[in-house]
């Protein structure tokens, strides 16, 4: 099936007549738009018109039929009309096939975060192949980041392209900030060290060569971003110590932004010894770790790095030194990596969140992905390891400081939001982590039961209200739970279906 695309700057359209008039999302978003649901929660329709949506493909709204038509629950299948569509309806803020450069938005930050793409497009990728137009919106997404991290790799977000002709914005949690190495603001939105956003590029691109088989991608820039990687992972995996007491630093930051405190000892936070893994400087939340190993981050970067020696292979790049050299590389520290993770981080065979290499460790999670209670989802492991299910005992329950439970919702949170809003991600996560209906269903109504009746996913939500809810247009948390339903669509039909048979998008 063919997209309807925009080749010309979204920017000049938005300038239009048409676009004039469409309404700013993240202000809809916040009261319930059009006819309710026929379930007992009425959840509303919260599109936006098709002329106002930022990308248009027919492939994508057969995916909603489809499901609509099976899911036998009206409320679930709301969800998934609100949800699926979301990226493309509301987040592609430039976008130019000529130029091969797409800019796409979190939803109500305007900035480009390497993270929040790779899950922002995971639930598309099985359209690719029937969808030119809308494979040809991802490739474009991968060869703006690679320009991004060959030039800043130890940052996570970003301003729009030049070509795209719209102003930089100004991060109010990055005022007063000073990082090192030193950052461009008109190119960079915020520079947070987060050995995950680099996984998220490694992610985004694996992918789109999976399902499409186009290499073309895998050009100069491409390759200086995976340079840029390896660099950081080979300078982040050293301890703080030299031999002579030296304290080796590549990356620091320092000053006081929202949202995060002063780092410490010159910004570097806390030291770390060698342990094999690689050490990062924030979470995936955006918050200041505690100690530098974060272990689903390093799950996740030796998953990733596996991938990425096997479509080198695979795309026949291991004929040329430079492929054959990375490809070698990337299976060496995933190896590596991945033997570190168990060998370090387990104790009574539960997973602790972060090390520092000098026996300390903390046992908690926090809901972004990656995190522990997405270790399966992530392909590190699988959903019925004897460590996992341990570990995921512990994190559902007292023994994680930031699980919390009340009149409404449960689950995962973490310091970004205060502890009493648990992340609704957190319970999509813990669908991935098992086969057992009755928890999948309970995880499935906690999600669907807090949407303050608005029929989107939420960044975080109280325990205490409903009503009570961070960021009202995140749409990184609204394709997370369309891709889990899809994932159910094809694991668990039975359960949320009318019939027993699967489903999977573009067969």
């Amino acid at each position: 099936m063919k997209s309807t695309f925009f080749v010309a700057v979204l920017a000049a359209a938005f300038a239009g007549n048409v676009w004039a008039q469409c309404p700013d999302y993240t202000t809809y978003a916040q009261t319930a738009q059009g006819n309710p649901s026929n379930g007992p929660l009425g959840l509303p329709y919260m599109r936006p018109s098709p002329e106002c949506r930022t990308f248009n493909s027919t492939s994508v709204e057969k995916v909603i039929t489809d499901m609509k038509a099976r899911l036998k629950d009206p409320d679930l299948a709301r969800l998934f009309e609100n949800t699926f569509p979301n990226t493309l309806d509301t987040t592609v803020k430039y976008f130019n096939a000529t130029e091969n450069l797409a800019f796409i938005i979190t939803g109500d930050i305007t900035a480009q975060w390497l993270r929040d793409t790779a899950n922002q497009f995971a639930h598309y990728f099985a359209l690719l192949p029937s969808d030119p137009a809308l494979a040809t919106l991802v490739k474009a997404v991968i060869n703006n980041e690679a320009r991004y991290v060959s030039e800043y790799p130890y940052c996570g977000a970003f301003q729009p392209p030049p070509e795209s002709g719209l102003a930089p914005s100004v991060n109010g949690a990055a005022v007063g900030v000073t990082v090192n190495p030193p950052v461009n603001n008109q190119t960079v939105f915020e520079c947070k060290y987060e050995i995950d956003s680099l996984c998220g590029f490694l992610k985004l691109s694996r992918s789109y060569y999976n399902v499409t088989k186009d290499a073309s991608f895998m050009d100069a820039q491409w390759y200086s971003a995976i340079d840029q990687i390896f660099r950081v992972i080979n300078e982040q995996s050293q301890g703080s110590w030299d031999a002579d007491f030296n304290f080796i630093s590549y990356y620091n930051w320092t000053g006081n932004g929202q949202q995060s405190p002063t780092v410490d000892n010159g910004g570097n936070g806390e030291p770390k010894a060698y342990t094999g893994m690689v050490g990062t400087h924030h979470r995936p939340s955006d918050d200041i770790s505690v100690f530098a190993f974060l272990t689903p981050a390093n799950a996740m970067l030796s998953v990733e790095l596996a991938h990425l020696s096997d479509i080198l292979v695979a795309s026949g790049q291991t004929k040329t030194s430079q492929g054959k050299n990375i490809s070698e590389q990337a299976t060496s520290w995933s190896k590596s990596v991945s033997a570190a993770v168990w060998a370090k981080t387990l104790v009574d065979n539960v997973f602790a969140y972060e090390t520092n290499g000098f026996g300390g460790r903390y046992v908690m999670d926090d809901a972004n992905v990656p995190s522990l209670l997405s270790l399966p989802f992530l392909g590190f492991l699988d959903k019925n390891d004897p460590a996992y299910v341990a570990t995921r005992k512990v994190l559902l329950g007292r023994g994680n400081p930031y699980y919390a439970a009340g009149l409404n919702f449960s689950g995962v949170g973490g310091p970004h939001v205060d502890a009493w809003n648990p992340w609704p991600m957190s319970q999509i996560s813990a669908i991935y982590g098992t086969d057992d209906d009755d928890e999948i269903l309970q995880s499935l109504y906690l999600i669907a039961n807090n949407t303050a009746g608005l029929g989107l996913i939420h960044e975080s939500q109280s325990i205490y209200s409903e009503a009570d809810y961070t960021r009202p247009w995140f749409a990184w948390a609204n394709s997370y739970f369309a891709e889990m339903l899809l994932d159910l669509a094809q694991r668990k039909p039975a359960l949320i279906f009318n019939s027993s048979k699967p489903y999977t998008p573009g067969q």
